[in-house]
Parts: C-alpha cells; sequence; structure tokens
C-alpha cells in the first residue's frame, strides 16, 4: 500500500482544471468568464528519504535520496511543483496515507489540515474527531489531507513526513 501511494506521489505529473484544485474551498475559485478557459495547473511530486551523516571539521551533512525503499522511522521531504498557476491563488492538496506522519508546520507554514477525508479543513488545534469515546481533540495521527494557499504561474510547496 505504502509503495502504491509513494508511486502516485513521486514523479507524477498531471493537469486539473483549476476548478478540481479549488472542489474543496468553493471561495477560493472564480467563476468562469464566458470565452475564457479556466486556467489548468500542471503538478509534479517527489518524495526523497531524508538522512543525515558525519561531514568533514565535525560537521552534520543532510541527504536526500529517492524514496525506493521505506523503513519505519524513516523521515520523508515530500516536494510538490506547480506550473501554469492562477497568479490570484489556488489551493495545493495532497492525501496523507495511513503509514505516513505528517509533520506540522513543517513546510511553508499557513497549512490547513483535514482529519475527515477533505470534507472540513482548519489548524489541527481546531478540529475534533468523534471515536468511540465521544468527541475528543484531533491529533497529527488523525490527518488525512494536508492544503497550502498556493499563488503564482510557478511554485515549489515542500513538506516533511515520518514513516510509522
Amino acid at each position: 500500500m505504502l509503495r502504491t501511494t509513494l508511486r502516485m506521489m513521486a514523479g507524477t505529473a498531471g493537469v486539473l482544471p483549476l476548478a478540481a484544485l479549488a472542489a474543496t474551498n468553493p471561495a477560493a475559485f472564480r467563476a468562469p468568464v464566458p470565452g475564457v478557459h479556466p486556467a489548468r495547473v500542471q503538478l509534479a511530486g517527489d518524495v526523497f528519504v531524508e538522512r543525515f551523516e558525519p561531514a568533514p571539521g565535525g560537521r552534520t551533512a543532510r541527504v536526500l535520496e529517492r524514496a525506493d525503499a521505506l523503513h519505519p522511522g524513516d523521515r520523508l521531504v515530500f516536494v510538490v511543483s506547480w506550473s501554469g498557476g492562477d497568479p490570484a491563488g489556488f489551493f495545493v492538496t495532497n492525501p496523507v496515507p495511513r503509514s505516513i506522519a505528517f509533520q506540522p508546520h513543517s513546510g511553508l507554514g499557513g497549512e490547513e489540515v483535514s482529519v475527515d477525508g477533505g470534507r472540513n479543513w482548519g489548524q489541527l488545534d481546531t478540529l475534533f474527531v468523534h471515536d468511540g469515546a465521544g468527541w475528543r481533540r484531533a491529533q497529527v495521527e488523525d490527518i488525512t489531507h494536508v492544503r497550502w494557499r498556493a499563488a503564482g504561474a510557478n511554485g515549489q510547496i515542500t513538506y516533511r513526513g515520518i514513516v510509522r
């Protein structure tokens, strides 16, 4: 399952209409003007394993390797790049596989998370989850999706996770 998810996330590129990216927040999508085609955004994603190794002079070197084989505890760096984006802004949304523990505030900051499959969004400390005992405050383990407000014709977002 993890390898399949990584294949879907790593090295894939797709062309999506702006409406599909903004579907989780209709207020972020402006209605199309007749005769004008909506912007198309091309997304590409990569996943790297982050390791730290001794370097000359007693320093530590940060090494990023393509995520071919993963083990529990591996630190991951996800990179999402876009081109053809709307300068007025749009949302970049990524699912968080159950086998990955998303690391909040590991990217640009300002990300919103969902703990219910993308139906509701907010900062983690404002979300609640219903379990067998009733409602409780959401925790990092509950995150199912993460999104950022992106702007510009081209850009990149990075964030981190740890293999469970």
